[in-house]
């Protein structure tokens, strides 16, 4: 009489805007965070979710090289003029406009880059991706102007199928944290689930059992902002300001004239800033300069940008946004060449330039609650995942509605990948089946 086949290892994948994660299913029906390790940085459970691309010679022919994550990072500061950082893949997956790019000489698609940035996710936790069925999170809805959710999907799939995944799984980012969660309880409850991720916030109301250790799901609703968008708050009332951005200029001595205002669009947006790196843009802001009613800010910008300083003011932006999560006024430091800015930003200055995505974000609940044919009172409990769910403006959003009793946290930074390594086989959409909007 033959054995059963030996199950294949499950293993659960959040694929962030900012960080990426892994989780491995045990056989005790447990989970075990898997940790990256880069050379010269701390051991952490979260890799940066960064794709750097480089050339070498080698055998007479130029091969491509790639690292991620912190390596990534390291790659592109040793040699920035040479290599290619990739950020952002995820805000771009859902936009049909976007279908390839040319970098080092190759034409390549965005599922290529995401194909990419997965093996090597795989190879630093030691993972072959032929030999594990995965379970992979995917917004509600995904970033971006408009984005067609079925073909951002379909991209994903994709990507991680170039990855050399053979059995893939996909399944709603909210429903997994809300799987994690739903460990605790001891009876049947409602929950609503808010995953705030870097790029895009989901809610999801779901109904789950024990007993019968499944989750109905009830109603969704997502919006194409998070994290980033909080510190692109900070950015255009701190750091735009100082470099030019309410700044005049004049073309032959005419009246004076805004500067250009898309500079600091792409300033506020990481994954746009090295884009302006070029000759023309570079020219651009030299030539307004001359005529400019602050000369000195707008050469700050043209610093700024010629010596690929984004990643130091984005580690900056960042440092400060957390601090206020349990301080009342933070200083925000960040000082290169010329360039020197000591801002005091008062929680309360932030909670208003965050004001209107508050507000984007109690739609998305009321819209979630709606769809369940639902109010406020049928929730038992909220249970809040990512580091947005930090920001006390965020949590005081959901005690106004819910109350402070109902809410809970954990697991900030992998709940959702945990979620996924335990549904996997349950409520996971399968490759052929569309996930649910």
């Amino acid at each position: 009489m033959s054995s059963a086949p030996t199950p294949r290892p499950r293993v659960g994948i959040d694929f962030g805007t900012t960080n990426s994660v892994v989780v491995i299913a045990t056989p005790d029906g447990n989970t075990h965070t898997t940790r990256f390790a880069f050379p010269g940085h701390p051991e952490t459970e979260t890799c940066r979710t960064l794709l750097c691309l480089w050339q070498e010679e080698e055998r007479g022919r130029l091969a491509v090289h790639q690292a991620i994550g912190a390596a990534a990072i390291d790659a592109y500061l040793d040699d920035p003029a040479e290599s290619r950082l990739i950020m952002s893949m995820k805000s771009y997956l859902a936009q049909t406009s976007f279908r390839e790019t040319r970098l080092l000489g190759r034409r390549l698609t965005l599922e290529n880059l995401v194909g990419f940035f997965v093996a090597e996710l795989m190879r630093a936790v030691g993972i072959d991706p032929a030999d594990v069925d995965a379970t992979v999170g995917r917004p509600v809805r995904f970033a971006g102007e408009l984005p067609d959710d079925a073909f951002g999907e379909q991209r994903l799939r994709d990507g991680f199928a170039e990855a050399g995944f053979r059995s893939i799984a996909v399944a709603l980012e909210p429903e997994a944290a809300g799987w994690r969660f739903a460990r605790r309880l001891d009876a049947p409850a409602t929950i609503l689930v808010g995953d705030f991720g870097g790029g895009t916030s989901d809610f999801s109301v779901l109904r789950f059992d024990p007993a019968i250790g499944r989750a109905i799901p009830l109603g969704h609703a997502g919006v194409g902002i998070a994290g980033d968008q909080f510190d692109y708050r900070i950015i255009d009332n701190v750091v735009s300001p100082e470099l030019g951005r309410d700044s005049t200029y004049r073309i032959m001595g005419g009246a004076p004239l805004p500067v250009p205002i898309e500079w600091y669009a792409s300033l506020a947006r990481w994954h746009r800033l090295s884009l302006m790196r070029t000759p023309a843009t570079l020219r651009a802001i030299d030539d307004v300069a001359r005529t400019a009613s602050e000369p000195d800010r707008l050469h700050a910008l043209a610093t700024l940008v010629a010596d690929q300083q984004g990643q130091a003011l984005y580690r900056a932006v960042g440092t400060a946004k957390a601090e206020l999560s349990h301080a009342d006024s933070t200083i925000l430091r960040f000082h290169h060449k010329d360039i020197h800015i000591d801002r005091t930003i008062t929680r309360a200055a932030f909670e208003d330039w965050i004001a209107p995505d508050l507000a984007q974000f109690d739609g998305a609940v009321t819209t979630a609650l709606e769809r369940a044919g639902l109010t406020e009172s049928d929730i038992d409990r909220v249970f809040l995942t990512g580091g947005t769910s930090f920001v006390p403006a965020v949590r005081a959003l959901f005690a106004a509605r819910f109350g402070n009793q109902r809410i809970d946290r954990g697991g900030e930074f992998v709940s959702v990948a945990e979620g996924l390594a335990l549904m996997q086989g349950n409520s996971a959409h399968q490759p052929d089946a569309p996930a649910p909007c």
